[in-house]
């Protein structure tokens, strides 16, 4: 998996991911609106600082990044930082203020932002035999599986967090990428945004997937495909909620526009409309509503 999306000639080294699937970013510019809210609300806590970051982990082609950097109030604006991190290659037309960096630096003042990054550290999938737990590997040019042994820290993790189902995803990478990331902030907050399930609630197949141009494809690591699983957030460190709860908190409703202004402005209304469903979008129970925010205060 590694290999397949990081390698020389892996799937991110390749592609923009906004080419392939939408996240809530592109699904409505409520989201980044939201962020900006949360990284005032961040402001606020850290007494205003100098400087204040804003790091857009998994930064893909930098909407969310721009969107911060544009709707920030003035007196934010004037002290923002904003790094998008991302192993592609800076994308045309960023605005030059937001710096891209393939690694997030060290000692951020600010607020971490990873949007759908962790499903994508890559793990290693676990099949259950009568003989236990096993490795499943994967020919990365046919798909072809067969079973290979655990070590000792797979077998401790699936047991402490995954201790039944038929196939599981190995999650210790991601609590190990998220420890780093959170390493990384010397004051504020970081907050990963993810599909995700807890330990009460496994899907007893796994998750593993494959995505190509809008579409669900089998997971085959060879490179053509971005490869992702939901994330065992409740694993990470931090505090878990909804993605409703948490963008219902920083003021994102989905109501539609009075039918006044239907009259009054059509155009408008169709536009207010338009906004609402998007928004809605966002914080809808049986979808985006549903992803797990994971936030860690410092």
């Amino acid at each position: 998996m590694r290999q397949a999306l990081y390698g020389a000639d892996g799937f991110y080294r390749r592609e923009r991911p906004h080419r392939h699937f939408r996240t809530s970013v592109h699904a409505s510019p409520a989201f980044g609106a939201a962020v900006t809210r949360l990284l005032g609300e961040v402001d606020e806590r850290l007494g205003r600082p100098r400087v204040i970051d804003f790091v857009d982990m998994g930064a893909g082609d930098g909407l969310l990044a721009s969107q911060v950097l544009a709707g920030a109030p003035a007196d934010l604006a004037s002290r923002l930082r904003v790094t998008a991190v991302d192993l592609s290659s800076r994308p045309d037309g960023l605005d030059e203020r937001v710096r891209w960096a393939d690694a997030v630096p060290d000692g951020v003042t600010g607020l971490i932002f990873a949007n759908e990054w962790l499903d994508n550290v890559p793990v290693d999938v676990a099949e259950w035999t009568s003989e236990g737990p096993r490795l499943v590997l994967v020919d990365p040019a046919s798909g072809e599986e067969r079973l290979g042994d655990l070590d000792a820290k797979d077998r401790e993790w699936l047991e402490r967090w995954w201790p039944v189902g038929e196939r599981a995803e190995i999650g210790w990478p991601r609590d190990e990428a998220w420890a780093g990331l959170i390493g990384r902030l010397a004051a504020g907050m970081a907050v990963a945004v993810d599909y995700s399930h807890v330990r009460s609630d496994r899907p007893p197949m796994g998750t593993l997937i494959g995505y190509r141009d809008g579409s669900w494809v089998p997971p085959v690591p060879d490179g053509s495909c971005d490869l992702t699983a939901h994330v065992a957030l409740d694993a990470c460190a931090g505090t878990l909620t909804t993605q409703r709860e948490a963008l219902l908190r920083l003021g994102v409703r989905g109501d539609r526009p009075p039918l006044d202004l239907a009259r009054q402005d059509p155009a408008g209304y169709l536009r207010a409309l338009s906004a609402a469903s998007a928004a809605a979008e966002l914080i809808d129970r049986e979808g985006l509503g549903t992803f797990g925010w994971l936030t860690w205060i410092r």
